[in-house]
């Protein structure tokens, strides 16, 4: 799996990178990129992983650390990248600005 955040983002900006890639260690490959173009709901974040679902995620702020990894861990597991209950990834849930098929 493949999880990129926004460098021109706060969060990007202030090396959460670092923080999610620890979190994530042996679960993600954790990389940044120069502009996601979520620019009217930064920080983002993108989880993606071949043959599954895509996710976007915006205004994720660095207190959403726990449910990032959460998603993380569901993603993983989910065959085609599909959560059958979003109701585990906290708040992260109302902060999807995508999900684009396989």
């Amino acid at each position: 799996m493949k999880v990129t955040l926004c460098a021109s983002c706060e969060l990007g900006r202030a090396g959460f990178a670092d923080r999610l890639r620890e979190a994530l260690d042996g679960v993600a490959e954790v990389g940044t990129v120069d502009c996601m173009s979520g620019c009217t709901r930064p920080s983002t974040v993108a989880f993606r992983e071949a043959g599954k679902t895509a996710y976007l995620f915006g205004d994720v702020v660095a207190d959403d650390l726990p449910d990032l990894v959460v998603f993380a861990r569901l993603y993983a597991a989910a065959e085609d990248g599909n959560l059958a209950d979003a109701r585990a990834i906290g708040g992260l849930r109302m902060k999807a600005i995508a999900r684009i098929p396989a």
